[in-house]
């Protein structure tokens, strides 16, 4: 299977999908690798969409915005405690469009 994301300010990655904490440590991590705002700590020219645009393109980028799942007797074969991360990187998103496709040969 595979998952495109078609914007360029989310991204997809695949990670630890059971305890919550994870993703309040990737929020963190993130905003600290990649700040928002404007001003002289925060390197951003692209600021006309908001202070939360180009940073949003740069952890897309980091991320990525496709996936690859293997299928295995009709099911994603994803490890015990794995889940696909849709991560939102923007304030105040507009919606957002992924598109999926499957190859291969039948069972």
């Amino acid at each position: 299977l595979n998952v495109f994301l078609q914007p360029t300010s989310a991204s997809l990655t695949i990670n630890e999908n059971c305890d919550p904490d994870v993703r309040v440590d990737m929020e963190t991590f993130l905003n600290l690798t990649v700040p928002e705002g404007r001003g002289p700590k925060v390197p951003w020219t692209h600021t006309a969409e908001g202070p939360d645009d180009m940073p949003a393109h740069c952890k897309s980028s980091m991320f990525g915005v496709s996936l690859n799942i293997p299928i295995s007797q009709g099911r994603l074969a994803l490890g015990t405690w794995q889940g696909i991360w849709l991560c939102e990187h923007r304030d105040h998103a507009s919606g957002r469009s992924v598109v999926c496709t499957v190859t291969g040969a039948s069972a």
